[in-house]
């Protein structure tokens, strides 16, 4: 799930970053192995409360995530989204949440363009629109909503679509742990995250076998569990071997066609799960 999907979440457990060569990959953006060939789909999760475990008294949490992804290596990587949630918080409190973007990601990793808008209670509050480029020296963003910006993020950092392609590289070679900076034009559009993904053992087509809908349709796939975690930029402490708390974090299972199932979003406060009740593989354009 690109960055989740963005695409992001797991547990907000105390993470030590640990960069050894042997375990940590977090070189330049560059596109990963050619094997790996991301499926078009549409996908629905239905969210609900798994618990709450802060001081915002979150009594009950329902929703729902669109996620529709397309396109291909040569023309492209387009994902419109949407997750819609309600939240109580008790005493007949009631709050709707109604979150969609619309992302594009070149195959080359080298052009990303992104829109989104998030509403509250049927009332807009944030507005984003911009695109990125990656050039020689660095990741050129501009932004003209919700104001115009131009600045730039280190050209090691990835965009959401390049971030998942890279985890299921990583994962086909067998490795555990990898670190990017990611940019996805998220919050108000100036936002980058320092990520450490955590890949666990294959599961094998035939083992564990789910009962959501992809259930039939992945059957012959296998896929990993993985966690996300997001972080603030490090500052200096915790660069110099120091822990620090993820924002939040996305846990779920990927299948080697990026398509992924049992989400757990992971906020500080509470835990939302996502189970796939929809799954619709959509026919695929091959590059010429």
């Amino acid at each position: 799930m690109n960055t989740v999907v963005s695409v992001r979440f797991f547990s907000l457990s105390m993470v030590t970053i640990v960069a050894t060569a042997a375990a940590v990959e977090h070189s330049p953006a560059a596109p990963p192995a050619d094997r790996v060939l991301l499926a078009p789909h549409r996908a629905i999760y239905d969210l609900r409360l798994a618990k709450s475990h802060g001081s915002r008294g979150i009594e009950a949490i329902r929703g729902r995530i669109l996620y529709d992804f397309s396109g291909n290596a040569c023309d492209g990587f387009e994902l419109k989204f949407r997750q819609v949630s309600e939240i109580d918080s008790g005493e007949g409190k009631a709050a709707l949440s109604d979150l969609r973007s619309t992302t594009w990601e070149d195959g080359d990793a080298k052009k990303f363009r992104f829109s989104s808008e998030n509403l509250f209670n049927e009332r807009s509050t944030d507005v984003v629109d911009g695109q990125a480029e990656r050039n020689a020296q660095a990741v050129a963003v501009r932004l003209s909503k919700p104001k115009q910006k131009n600045f730039t993020v280190p050209i090691g950092a990835v965009f959401p679509t390049e971030h998942m392609r890279r985890i299921i590289a990583a994962a086909l070679e067998g490795k555990s742990v990898l670190e990017f900076p990611v940019y996805d034009g998220s919050e108000t559009g100036d936002k980058l995250y320092n990520t450490l993904t955590v890949i666990g053992h294959s599961i094998a087509p035939g083992e564990k076998t789910p009962t959501d809908a992809g259930a039939k349709t992945l059957a012959n796939l296998t896929r990993w569990p993985v966690t996300i975690s997001y972080f603030d930029k490090l500052d200096e402490k915790t660069e110099k071997g120091g822990e620090q708390t993820p924002v939040y974090s996305i846990g779920f299972e990927l299948y080697e066609n990026g398509v992924s199932r049992a989400l757990v979003l992971a906020y500080p406060d509470f835990t939302i799960n996502g189970e796939m009740t929809s799954l619709e593989m959509k026919a695929e354009k091959p590059c010429p």
